[in-house]
């Protein structure tokens, strides 16, 4: 008997330009290789994109159109299975169309007879109360659910699904590695010499960009005080390549020799591996965080969502403030503490966040179990 091919819909935020999103995609098709083949499975995963031509060519997986009707059923009536997540999907924050969406895709898996993983999904805000059933109906038909903080296990349960139904599993972008052939340079260019290079991840969030003017304060105030330069990382395009340009130009043309930016930057393992080399980082984007976090690169957090204070939370950390109160001093600080004691920083979160990476893989590791004993009682 050879090895049985499992045809598996993944279903999430992608196609979009986001790097974290595609992080995400990324973790998890590699995950389901690596357990796939420690479970004897082979999965033929096809992934709903809102551009699929670009999802196949980068990832080499098949893709159809997210939301295309008839392309989206065809997909899951010939599928094995259908994977919801990960991300933040499952949130009204953004759009009341968001949890419908993504609750009518597992209802249509479920209507097929097709089993259902929820994969380290963050599960909120949820504003509207008649979401609640909804999702508990979705939620108590899957197969396995998986969540990527307590925050969400515990939204859940107020939702009325048990506890025990749900795991608390890392976000799956912490267990990706860099690329086989990722080379380590020097970001800021060979003038840098040994200067610290601060990684900076922001994106447009208050309308008075009140909270971008306090992050290049905060960026002058350590570029004064030390030879730190500074790499822009943009992890949604286009809008966070003007997200950065908006700050760097407020840094002003003093420091402009000591400022430069990724662009174009889309594949997710080639903005880890710029994330691996700086620094220090400072955050707006969760993936920012995590791909930091990832490569045991010390982390200052702004944030503009619970999500941001759930994940710093799993570190042990707090933000150095949020977009609602904006605070140039508390982030020059902590960007300052952290270049100062870098060392002392990694060797402290050491420990979890090589727990947190082993842990990554566990919604996979269900999922391709899930086939292999499915497998063996034929």
């Amino acid at each position: 008997m050879g090895t049985p091919v499992k045809r598996i819909v993944l279903s999430g935020y992608y196609g979009f330009n986001n790097s974290g999103d595609e992080a995400v995609l990324q973790s998890i098709l590699l995950a389901l290789q690596e357990q796939g083949e420690r479970q004897g499975v082979t999965f033929h995963p096809v992934v709903l994109s809102v551009n699929p031509a670009e999802t196949a060519r980068t990832y080499g997986v098949e893709s159809a159109h997210r939301m295309r009707p008839m392309e989206l059923w065809k997909a899951l009536r010939g599928a094995d299975g259908l994977i919801s997540g990960g991300g933040s999907l499952l949130q009204d924050e953004t759009s009341p169309k968001t949890i419908p969406y993504y609750l009518g895709v597992i209802r249509l898996a479920q209507l097929l007879g097709k089993p259902v993983f929820v994969y380290s999904q963050g599960i909120g805000p949820v504003h509207r109360p008649k979401f609640f059933g909804w999702i508990r109906s979705a939620f108590q038909r899957c197969r396995v659910v998986t969540v990527r903080d307590e925050e969400s296990k515990e939204l859940l349960q107020r939702m009325g699904l048990s506890g025990s139904e749900v795991e608390v599993v890392p976000d799956p972008v912490m267990g990706m590695p860099l690329k086989n052939a990722a080379r380590h340079r020097d970001p800021a260019g060979a003038d840098s010499g040994l200067a610290s290079v601060i990684g900076v991840s922001v994106r447009f969030w208050n309308k008075d960009r009140s909270e971008l003017d306090a992050a290049a304060e905060a960026l002058r105030k350590v570029m004064e005080e030390t030879d730190a330069v500074v790499r822009f990382l943009p992890f949604h395009l286009p809008s966070d390549e003007e997200a950065s340009e908006y700050v760097a130009q407020r840094l002003g043309e003093t420091y402009k020799h000591r400022i430069s930016i990724a662009k174009g930057v889309t594949h997710p393992q080639d903005m880890l591996a710029e994330t691996a080399s700086v620094s220090v980082l400072l955050g707006m984007r969760l993936h920012s965080l995590i791909y930091a976090a990832g490569r045991y690169v010390p982390m200052v957090g702004i944030s503009y969502d619970p999500k941001i204070d759930q994940f710093l939370n799993r570190l042990s950390m707090q933000a150095a403030c949020s977009t609602q109160a904006p605070n140039a001093a508390a982030i020059a600080e902590a960007l300052l503490h952290l270049l100062k004691s870098r060392e002392a920083w990694r060797e402290d979160k050491r420990q979890v966040i090589e727990r947190l990476k082993s842990e990554a893989h566990r919604p996979a590791e269900r999922i391709a179990a899930f086939y292999s004993k499915a497998q063996g009682r034929r």
